[in-house]
């Protein structure tokens, strides 16, 4: 059944928020939704005491690998970490704590797919697809058409979204991750089509992310996929300076998704949590 996933994002060493579409702006045109004053072993710690496994942790560009350990070391063999992932770190990465690592640009030498390095890096993990996550995050290119996009986004791969490439990626991996990066950070409502296609189309766990505003955007991704997505919300949560109450996710998880769903202020064996 979908579940609120939720991510954190490192941007210089620090959690922030970010317009997806600008992330290879110039600093000046960078647009930043929120810069929390939390470190990322914060946001770590949270997602554990309210049973949220599974969340990502993305570092967008150098000087994130120290934030992304602390976050890490909260909550060993529960988060997923992605951001510069390839054959040569992945393991080293799953050593330090990592669930699964994710995988964009590394599988996209010259923007052209390579089967040979997503079978490397494979190989890297013990041939093991249960801790690999593809991150097919794209743009759309058209009526029901998305291309895969990699370094942060702004450069468009020869890779489009269908259901022909999500099966033939599916055998090397455990579950997806899709940005629509044309969304992201905007709060300005989900990329319906998408998640309906993304329902259609994959057998393994996927999540969505972009645009998410609201609560009732997981009742939404739920009807649209058949429960086959799962949905990140990131800009429009409270912990990120949104308007969306994070225990609201952690409660419909509880409700819809058989997982998570503590009470507010109660750890994992029911101790109080300041």
């Amino acid at each position: 059944m979908t579940i609120f996933r939720p991510c954190i994002d490192l941007h210089a060493g620090r959690v922030k928020q970010i317009v997806g579409g600008t992330l290879g702006s110039a600093s000046a045109a960078l647009r930043t939704n929120h810069v929390s004053d939390l470190p990322a072993r914060h946001f770590a710690r949270l997602y554990r005491e309210h049973g949220l496994r599974g969340a990502h942790v993305i570092m967008l560009g150098p000087g994130n690998e120290d934030a992304a350990r602390e976050a890490l070391s909260e909550w060993p063999g529960a988060l997923q970490l992605g951001g510069g992932v390839d054959e040569r770190n992945a393991a080293r990465w799953v050593g330090e704590g990592a669930g699964k690592v994710i995988v964009t640009s590394y599988l996209f030498p010259t923007a052209k797919f390579s089967l040979a390095r997503l079978q490397a890096i494979l190989h890297s993990l013990d041939d093991d697809p249960s801790k690999l996550v593809i991150d097919l995050s794209c743009r759309r290119a058209g009526p029901r058409k998305w291309v895969v996009a990699m370094d942060k986004w702004q450069r468009l791969t020869d890779m489009v979204v269908n259901q022909d490439s999500i099966r033939m990626l599916e055998p090397y991996c455990s579950e997806f991750l899709v940005h629509a990066a044309d969304h992201e950070g905007l709060q300005g409502g989900i990329d319906e089509e998408l998640v309906r296609c993304l329902g259609e189309w994959c057998s393994v766990p996927v999540t969505y992310a972009g645009g998410g505003r609201a609560v009732g955007d997981l009742d939404r991704v739920r009807e649209l996929s058949g429960g086959r997505v799962d949905l990140t919300i990131g800009s429009a949560l409270d912990v990120f300076g949104g308007g969306v109450r994070f225990e609201e996710c952690v409660e419909w998880n509880g409700k819809w998704g058989g997982m998570g769903g503590k009470k507010v202020g109660e750890g994992i064996g029911g101790e109080k949590v300041l």
